[in-house]
């Protein structure tokens, strides 16, 4: 009941979001992986500058990984992250002969987790972001944001890890309020319930808050 009372009142405070036009899953990929241990607007520059040196997947997977690295160095760990995406696309057309992963929207959603998660260096955040982004399908992905917040509001134990705060959040959050729920929790824990400061006093969600009750 408490999941489903803070969707309401997100939704009423946030507005209820809509998906957008979805990208291909390769693309969705690479910006997930992108967006590993940064925030949205380095992502981006990151991503840009990515596309922008390199305009196909084909040219991104000539070019050495030093070249990569410096081309997405404001996202950070840009060593392991240009690594990651190279070896990633390397297999892609050794499986497939094509960089492509658009064959994932025609296979069951536990398919394409299994798939999504064949690859080094992609975890299940990742995978779901996938998912549920590009591919429309009812996941829930975890991100430190979501992660804390489930954390402070016991909708999972306090000491709940990631996995174990995937697999319940996926148990209890409708299939239809994922994706609504999933960006405004963000958004909730990027705006008030911060990680350094938690605005209790202009929090909507104040009443549902152990803290509180």
């Amino acid at each position: 009941m408490k999941v489903k009372d803070a969707i309401r009142i997100l939704e009423k405070t946030y507005g209820t979001p809509k998906p957008g036009k979805k990208r291909p899953p390769l693309e969705s990929l690479i910006e997930t992986i992108l967006s590993q241990n940064t925030n949205d607007v380095n992502r981006d520059k990151a991503f840009g500058r990515l596309r922008s040196e390199y305009p196909t997947w084909e040219h991104l997977l000539d070019a050495p990984t030093r070249n990569i690295a410096n081309t997405i160095r404001v996202g950070g760990l840009a060593n392991t992250k240009s690594k990651r995406i190279k070896a990633i696309l390397q297999l892609i057309k050794r499986r497939y002969g094509k960089l492509s992963l658009d064959y994932l929207k025609k296979i069951s959603t536990e398919e394409a987790a299994k798939e999504l998660s064949s690859f080094k260096g992609v975890g299940e955040k990742t995978v779901k972001c996938v998912l549920l982004f590009s591919l429309g399908r009812k996941v829930f992905p975890v991100d430190t944001h979501i992660h804390r917040l489930c954390r402070r509001m016991g909708f999972v134990r306090k000491g709940a890890s990631r996995d174990e705060t995937h697999r319940i959040m996926a148990e209890i959050v409708p299939q239809d309020k994922m994706y609504p729920f999933h960006l405004n929790l963000i958004r909730h824990g990027r705006e008030i319930c911060t990680a350094r400061k938690a605005e209790c006093p202009i929090c909507p969600l104040i009443k549902l808050c152990p803290k509180i009750l």
